[in-house]
């Protein structure tokens, strides 16, 4: 029996008291409506009815199918189905995966060609705080190199890295007409394609090429909301091989924290081409600290994590790095790093891990929000 719904009431020759469990399908999306009347018992007399609502435009149709009495669905009685038909305005939004294609592959160029003003900011005031004539000079370097990127539309390094991409999926999103993983791929691949950025991946063990730079690194994350945010950090090796991680024993303290840090720095020296970020993750369990490091990346420069406990060791840090002297490039001078951002998470009772991922002065990262 088909029935069409668009703003009058529903009416149909079942009882008003049999109830009628409802699903509502949006383009393949199911979602249960829930109500005050339970079946609690399978020992009824005539088979249930089920309702499907579908959705296509603004028109509503329902139509009723049998189902095995033994199914306990949670309903509410056909009598109470006007008082649902405002979800048909409340459906999840729909991202096509074209369109996160093409934004993957638009952020992947303009993350090579542009680093954000914060950083510029940073590197600025750095130029005026170096005490150094040839650490002065390399700034000078930098920043220009910056502006022709810029201006010229051309990769601030030759390395354009390994395309490393964050998405913050709201829980009202759907994604639909493909894969979202594949979708993100295929973005990088036309990215590096189109802007004509060095293709740096290859498979670990037989070392051949894949020749477009993928497959990308990919963290996901789910949010609320009906957004989806994505941001590409391509991650140059130079700065990413100098990266550590170490499981330190709690009796390492605070004062173990300072030191592993301080020490990765250190024996990095001018290979990953400070000035540098560095972002740190303590807690949690192995990958989660070395996630961590890797998203206090994307923080804008210079800004503290909100627990002053944390902000006030970002401080201390930043200033025992650059007083290690190894300078602009590693030719020596007084700004060794840019900033430090630190992010913390509960860790085990028996455990301590800390991570240090490292970034040279291009802290390339861009971002949108669909």
């Amino acid at each position: 029996m088909l029935k069409t719904a668009l703003n009058m009431p529903f009416q149909d020759n079942v009882s008003k008291q049999q109830p009628l469990p409802i699903i509502i399908h949006n383009r393949g999306v199911l979602l249960w409506i829930l109500s005050k009347t339970l079946f609690i018992s399978a020992r009824w007399p005539l088979p249930y009815a089920k309702l499907h609502l579908y959705f296509p435009r603004k028109t509503a149709r329902i139509y009723t199918i049998n189902f095995n009495k033994s199914e306990r669905r949670t309903a509410f009685p056909s009598c109470d189905f006007q008082k649902f038909l405002y979800l048909r305005h409340k459906i999840m939004k729909e991202i096509h995966v074209d369109k996160i294609t093409d934004t993957v592959a638009r952020l992947c160029i303009e993350a090579c060609y542009n680093v954000g003003d914060d950083v510029k900011a940073l590197l600025q005031k750095a130029r005026q705080c170096e005490t150094s004539p040839q650490g002065k000079n390399i700034l000078d370097q930098l920043l220009e190199n910056l502006r022709l990127a810029h201006e010229l539309k051309l990769p601030i390094c030759q390395d354009t890295g390994m395309a490393v991409v964050f998405l913050e999926i709201g829980q009202d999103v759907h994604i639909v007409g493909g894969d979202l993983y594949e979708a993100v791929h295929e973005g990088v691949r036309r990215g590096y394609t189109d802007g004509y950025l060095r293709k740096s991946v290859l498979s670990p063990i037989t070392r051949i090429n894949t020749g477009d730079n993928t497959p990308a690194v990919i963290h996901a994350e789910i949010v609320p909301g009906d957004k989806l945010k994505i941001t590409v950090a391509p991650k140059g090796f130079g700065s990413e091989n100098m990266s550590q991680l170490k499981m330190l024993k709690p009796s390492d303290g605070l004062e173990g924290i300072k030191k592993f840090i301080l020490q990765t720095v250190i024996d990095a020296g001018g290979n990953p081409c400070p000035p540098i970020i560095v972002g740190v993750g303590i807690g949690g369990t192995m990958e989660k600290a070395a996630y961590m490091a890797k998203k206090a990346l994307l923080r804008p420069a210079s800004t503290h994590n909100p627990d002053p406990l944390v902000a006030q060791l970002e401080e201390e840090m930043l200033q025992a790095i650059n007083n290690t002297g190894i300078g602009p490039q590693g030719l020596g001078g007084t700004v060794t790093a840019l900033a430090v951002h630190i992010e913390t998470y509960p860790t085990h009772i028996a455990g301590l891990p800390v991570a240090v991922n490292i970034q040279c002065h291009a802290a390339r990262h861009s971002q949108a929000v669909l």
